[in-house]
C-alpha cells in the first residue's frame, strides 16, 4: 500500500523552555519590576534638587543692566529717584523725570532662573520654563518630618499657565497643576483652570484690573519674556 501524498507528515517537535529557563525568566521579570518600582518611588517621593543656573560673565553684566533699568522704572512709578549713592557719599538732589526711560522688561529663561539662584533659597526647589505663550514651573516642597505618611518626603508640583496679549489686553489662563505627576481636577483649583483671569476678574477693582491697566504688551517666547508697560 503506497503512502497517500496528501497525508500530513508528523511535524518535528518544537524546542520549548525548560523548567529552569521559565524560573529564570520569572525571576528576571520580578527583578526588573522591583527596580522600576524603586526608581519610580525614588523619583516621586525623593526627587533630586534642581541644578541652579550659573550665568557667564557676559550674561551677568547684561542681567545687572536689566535689574538697574527695572529698578529705575519701579522708582519712576513710585515717584522716587533711582540714583544710588556711592559708599560714604550723601545722596545728591535730582529732578524727577521720565524722559528717555524705557518701559520694556525683558528677561531670558536663564536670567529668571539665575535670579532665583542668587536672591532666594529656591534655587534648588523652583525652576521656570518659558515657551510660546506659556510659563511653566516645577516646584519641590520638603514636608515636615512629623506629618503622617508623607512626613520627610518631598512634594513635587508642576504647573503651567498661558500669558499673552490679544485684542488690546493681557491674557492669563491657568493650564493646570499636577501633584506628584497627577493632574489636579478643576474643582480642586477653584474652577479657574483654562479661565482667562483678566477677562473674568479684570472688570472689578483689584490685582487683575490694575495688572491689565498697566500693561501695554506681553510676549512669551521660547526662552524669553518681554513686557511693555503703559505710561
Amino acid at each position: 500500500m503506497t503512502d497517500n501524498p496528501h497525508t500530513p507528515q508528523n511535524p518535528e517537535p518544537r524546542p520549548g523552555f525548560t523548567g529552569t529557563q521559565v524560573l529564570l525568566m520569572i525571576a528576571l521579570s520580578m527583578a526588573i519590576a522591583v527596580l522600576v518600582t524603586f526608581f519610580a518611588l525614588r523619583l516621586f517621593l525623593f526627587p533630586p534638587p534642581f541644578k541652579p543656573v550659573v550665568l557667564s560673565a557676559g550674561e551677568e553684566q547684561q542681567l545687572s543692566r536689566k535689574i538697574e533699568m527695572f529698578s529705575a522704572l519701579a522708582n519712576a512709578e513710585t515717584g522716587q529717584t533711582e540714583h544710588q549713592p556711592l559708599p560714604d557719599s550723601p545722596l545728591q538732589p535730582e529732578k524727577y523725570s521720565e524722559e528717555g526711560a524705557s518701559r520694556e522688561i525683558n528677561f531670558t529663561e536663564r536670567e529668571l532662573n539665575a535670579l532665583l539662584a542668587k536672591n532666594t533659597d529656591l534655587a534648588t526647589k523652583l525652576a521656570v520654563d518659558l515657551a510660546t505663550d506659556t510659563i511653566s514651573i516645577r516646584l519641590l516642597i520638603p514636608l515636615d518630618p512629623d506629618l503622617p505618611i508623607l512626613g520627610g518626603k518631598t512634594l513635587k508640583i508642576n504647573a503651567g499657565a498661558e500669558l499673552a496679549y490679544r485684542d488690546g489686553r493681557p491674557v492669563a489662563r491657568l493650564h493646570g497643576v499636577s501633584l506628584m505627576g497627577v493632574p489636579m481636577p478643576n474643582s480642586w483649583l477653584g474652577g479657574i483652570k483654562n479661565v482667562d483671569l483678566v477677562k473674568e476678574f479684570g472688570a472689578d477693582e483689584g490685582f487683575w484690573k490694575a495688572f491689565a491697566d498697566g500693561v501695554d504688551a506681553i510676549s512669551v517666547g521660547d526662552g524669553s519674556l518681554n513686557i511693555r508697560l503703559k505710561e
